[in-house]
């Protein structure tokens, strides 16, 4: 329930239009979901400067599997060690992990449909800080 407002609301082009979805959801899933609309609440003011990225952006990072499947290739890794003597050597395993290319030179995370117009957007807004 949480995933669908924030696509909802992900989807606004404006802080206003994104306020207003949430009052419109609210008010049609609030006595259903008294939980999620107050989690909602709370974290407005953390969700609010996303959408000052382009749309483009926002689409990318809106999505959580690259990051749920790079977590899940370190839990394997770390499954299959079993132990570390040090922290040292947990973060070369984990280093390991990222660096092989996959068959086909793919990554190691999948495709990520729409990068390519997310990161024109983001070097525009932050170039001085964007190496490829």
């Amino acid at each position: 329930m949480g995933t669908c407002l924030g696509a909802v609301a992900s989807a606004a082009p404006t802080v206003a239009a994104a306020e207003a979805r949430f009052e419109a959801f609210a008010t049609q899933f609030g006595d259903q979901y008294p939980a999620v609309i107050r989690l909602w609440r709370t974290s407005w003011p953390q969700f609010v400067p996303f959408l000052d990225c382009d749309h483009e952006v926002r689409k990318v990072l809106y999505t959580t599997n690259i990051i749920e499947s790079l977590n899940a290739r370190f839990r394997q890794a770390a499954r299959r060690r079993g132990h570390f003597p040090t922290e040292q050597a947990a973060m070369k395993v984990l280093y390991l992990v990222v660096q092989p290319k996959r068959r086909g030179g793919g990554s190691i995370t999948g495709r990520v449909y729409g990068w390519t117009k997310a990161l024109n957007a983001l070097i525009l807004a932050y170039g001085n800080r964007i190496t490829i």
